[in-house]
């Protein structure tokens, strides 16, 4: 009971150095989240942001490697040394046209601002053993990243990984869904569409048929099941036979098991298309499979506890929709990617030229020191008490297989 009570107690010292820390570095938190705001940018283009974010961790003392892994807007800031290595992920790339409209710029702000709070407990009189990793992952939105970094070998040697999310709602454990992204460019045969249109071979025939055969195929789908698809070239003027169509399409499934059976399903609805019309298609897959993600449940009770224990609500157990490349890396270890809500209640969603506006408010970075705090206070739960990394891995073994 006394060796229980000691770890508490340096427990809950390590954890008011966290917060402290992290309270103090508010202002160039602050700072770095709104000069990314300022300047989106899309995935894989990402410069700004990989200078700014890796010159404040330098400056704080940091060891970091930039264009990690060959990655040119990817990278990797260290502290410490030994086991357990702790990882807080950073993503800072946002979508065309409404940029920051996902808040990847408070995800930024959250994993470095975890980082710096861990950092002051490692540099601590009483300061646990391990080693801290603050992760720069880009191409989320479009890429999937991380999985060029798992690849790359970007997370060998860590023992757990974590990242949190700005919504609407504050959510333990969101049910991401495992996703495919393709695209198809149908070819047909031009021809003038009012003098000789049987010489024609109509592409935009081919991409109408398709996308009807996706939507009659939704009757047989799982309720779990998702397909998305937009007709993003259907020719060149009315007056002409287009001899090129092009389709991008999403197929998601609940667990990543399911997603071949789902993509080949819809995949065959356009080489129907193809058949039927006299046309020929290409299918292009434009990024690696995203995995649907696995909370680690002791991850989350520790997540869950210390966010409570920071005067905030207890999040909500539910699910939500939507992809992440942080599915493939709760894939090759213990992970865990709570939701945090930032906004009045009555917000669409993500996604939306409003959330982009609330993504730059004083009560989103508020919000997202707080979850910064439950990410740090979680990590040193785990540097101070060394059977908790037994039991995550336990967990995780149990649920992977």
């Amino acid at each position: 009971m006394a060796n229980k009570e000691t770890i508490l107690k340096l427990c809950q010292a390590l954890k008011g150095i966290a917060s402290a820390k992290i309270d103090t570095s508010s202002e160039i938190l602050h700072h770095m989240s709104d000069q990314i705001w300022k300047n989106p940018e899309l995935s894989s283009k990402e410069e700004k942001a990989h200078h700014l974010l890796t010159s404040l961790l330098e400056n704080q003392g940091f060891t970091v490697e930039r264009s990690y892994t060959g990655i040119e807007t990817a990278f990797r800031a260290t502290f410490g040394s030994g086991r357990p290595n702790v990882c807080v992920i950073c993503e800072y790339d946002a979508l065309p046209e409404i940029g920051h409209a996902c808040g990847h710029n408070l995800i930024a702000e959250a994993g470095v601002a975890a980082g710096l709070g861990l950092k002051a407990v490692l540099e601590s009189s009483n300061a646990p053993k391990g080693m801290l990793t603050v992760m720069g992952t880009p191409a989320e939105e479009y890429g999937g990243g991380k999985i060029d970094m798992i690849d790359n070998g970007a997370f060998d040697g860590i023992d757990l990984a974590m990242m949190v999310h700005p919504a609407v709602s504050d959510i333990l454990a969101p049910g991401y869904l495992a996703c495919s992204q393709f695209s198809v460019a149908f070819t047909g045969k031009a021809a003038h569409a009012a003098a000789f249109p049987w010489e024609g071979v109509n592409a935009l025939d081919a991409a109408v048929m398709a996308y009807t055969s996706i939507s009659a195929l939704r009757q047989q789908m799982k309720p779990t099941w998702r397909v998305h698809a937009i007709i993003s070239d259907g020719g060149t003027k009315p007056n002409i036979i287009p001899e090129l169509s092009k389709m991008e399409l999403f197929a998601r499934t609940s667990i990543k098991s399911e997603l071949p059976l789902l993509v080949e399903k819809v995949q065959q609805c356009l080489k129907g298309a193809a058949e039927a019309t006299g046309c020929t298609h290409e299918i292009t897959q434009n990024s690696k499979p995203y995995y649907d993600l696995l909370s680690n449940k002791i991850l989350l009770d520790l997540y869950k506890n210390n966010w409570s224990a920071l005067g905030v609500e207890a999040p909500l157990t539910g699910s939500s929709s939507g992809s992440t490349d942080m599915g493939n890396v709760s894939y090759v270890m213990p992970s865990i990617h709570p939701k945090f809500r930032v906004g009045p209640g009555n917000v669409p969603g993500i996604h939306t030229e409003k959330f982009t506006v609330i993504a730059n408010t004083p009560d989103a970075h508020r919000m997202t020191l707080i979850a910064a705090k439950a990410m740090a206070h979680t990590c040193v739960d785990v540097l101070t008490d060394q059977k908790l990394m037994t039991e995550i891995n336990e967990e995780f073994k149990s649920s992977s297989v």
